[in-house]
């Protein structure tokens, strides 16, 4: 039965994780109504988002060569500091720094206190709501080379809300693009790219913590099925996302989240479910 219950938390992570719904958020719900009624834990959460990062980098892996490539060519001279995909390796780098301070800072809290229920759907309802107010007031203009490097910080900030369940990474990321005036795309593409060296390091920082952990709920083994169910379904998740919003709002995302996070605090308050 945890081997059912890790596929079946894989294909939820795959199919959460690129949308500005809060993969963590879910995990931790539906792991609440799971046979053990436990949640799945941080590490598991961290662990699975190794495969659908590594679908990120299949998707976008001619984006991602040329940005290392150049980024490492200008540091030698052989291409110019200014160089935009040089650029935008630099702005990874530094986009990605405020997350890896908090996570460090932060990590006790963010595997414990930070994983209550009742915090999950508050955090659903309210950026939720900053989501559909960013969409609707932002300027929508912005092209992903006109990105600045305090920008790239904020952008990092917001990455960094993620470590709360509820928050969601990529509706974070986009949130806060899309205040700054960025194009949908644009900010979503960001998103993307900048969460791969914080999930990745997060995830094998977890996959070595945990390697021998007494007390986790799933196996390792259980993990690693859990990690390639979440890749593949991942990979088309990326597609459907990337062409939703060139032609649509997020407005369905943030009716979704509300109505999740109300649901939730329902159940909360009437005893369903323990925080």
């Amino acid at each position: 039965m945890h081997l059912l219950e890790a596929l079946f938390l894989g294909v939820i992570q795959g199919l959460t994780e690129f949308l500005p719904i809060s993969s963590s958020a879910h995990l931790r719900i539906v792991g609440s109504f799971l046979g053990s009624g436990e949640d799945p834990g941080a590490a598991f959460t961290a662990i699975t988002q190794i495969g659908t990062e590594a679908a990120v980098v299949v998707f976008f892996w001619r984006d991602i060569t040329r940005i290392v490539s150049h980024w490492f060519r200008s540091l030698v001279g052989k291409l110019p500091r200014n160089d935009p995909d040089a650029r935008m390796g630099w702005l990874i780098i530094i986009g990605s720094i405020p997350i890896v301070v908090l996570g460090l800072v932060f990590q006790d809290q963010i595997e414990t206190v930070l994983r209550s229920l009742w915090l999950v759907a508050s955090m659903l309802i309210l950026f939720g709501i900053l989501l559909g107010v960013a969409d609707y007031v932002g300027a929508k203009r912005r092209k992903l080379d006109q990105l600045t490097y305090p920008h790239g910080i904020l952008f990092g900030l917001a990455q960094a809300l993620a470590l709360v369940p509820g928050v969601s990474r990529s509706g974070g990321t986009i949130t806060m693009g899309l205040f700054l005036g960025y194009e949908r795309a644009a900010a979503a593409r960001y998103a993307f790219l900048l969460a791969i060296p914080a999930v990745f390091g997060s995830g094998f920082y977890q996959v070595f913590k945990s390697w021998d952990a007494p007390d986790q709920y799933f196996s390792m083994g259980e993990t690693v099925a859990a990690t390639g169910i979440a890749f593949v379904i991942a990979l088309g998740v990326i597609a459907f996302f990337m062409k939703w919003i060139s032609t649509h709002s997020f407005l369905p995302f943030v009716i979704y989240r509300i109505l999740l996070g109300a649901t939730l605090l329902i159940l909360l308050g009437t005893g369903v479910i323990a925080a």
